[in-house]
């Protein structure tokens, strides 16, 4: 027997129906920028023109199908990390509320060139998250962590050795603590990491791991796996 089919939800304003079957989150509508219909948008990628140039971009609201739209214009507001943008159908301050809290997506296969060394932030989720046995090892092939934004290259100094007090990592060998989950963009990016049943705290438990390289000196994707060195208390935080 076929499944049965769940009735679409309505679609917001301006909003068509069909969406390509793989999108990237690039970022989040977070206000109504004055009375005309424009939204301020939280960028989750280090292109600007994912923001400004005129084009087709998706929405998703949480737990729904994503939205096809088209992006007339944006600009980034002077001295703020915020983008303005203006979507097609969207010409009043009501109608731009009801898609705060949207993300705005472009396909997968839209991504920028990278160069050697650098990946997207966002192939982080999933990725398995090892406790590091003496810092960052020596001969691991991965890129070291940088800041926030959808790709990044390697930057800052290298990370300083550090322990946790509760996970034993004595005689080289690296702990697998858990998975990530999600990316949360603040100030620093933050990791969702779920922890395993392994680890204390039992499984199921999450923490949230500063993304930056003194704490996640390893990023493996061609292993699946990040590297981090937290310092003492961060994981039962």
């Amino acid at each position: 027997m076929a499944d049965p089919v769940s009735p679409q939800p309505a679609a917001a304003p301006g909003v068509a129906t069909a969406a390509p079957p793989e999108l990237l989150v690039v970022g989040r509508l977070v206000g109504a920028q004055g009375l005309g219909g424009e939204l301020r948008v939280l960028p989750l990628s280090d292109f600007p023109e994912r923001f400004t140039r005129r084009g087709p971009r998706w929405l998703q609201a949480k737990g729904r199908p994503a939205q096809p739209v088209e992006l007339r214009s944006g600009r980034q507001l002077p001295g703020k990390e915020l983008f303005v943008v203006r979507i097609a159908g969207i010409d009043s301050r009501d109608a731009a509320e009801a898609l705060v809290g949207h993300e705005l997506l472009v396909p997968a296969a839209d991504r920028p060139p990278l160069e050697p060394g650098e990946f997207h932030l966002l192939d982080l989720v999933g990725l398995e998250v090892r406790l590091l046995a003496g810092g960052r090892p020596p001969g691991v092939s991965g890129a070291p962590a940088g800041a926030s934004a959808a790709s990044e290259a390697p930057k800052g100094e290298q990370a300083e050795n550090s322990s946790t007090a509760n996970l034993d990592t004595e005689g080289g060998a690296d702990a697998v603590i858990g998975r990530v989950l999600d990316l949360i963009h603040a100030g620093n990016d933050l990791l969702e990491v779920e922890r395993t049943a392994a680890a204390p705290g039992g499984a199921g438990r999450r923490v949230f791991i500063p993304f930056v390289e003194a704490i996640v000196p390893v990023v493996n994707l061609a292993e699946g796996w990040i590297g981090i060195t937290p310092p003492p208390g961060l994981l039962e935080l």
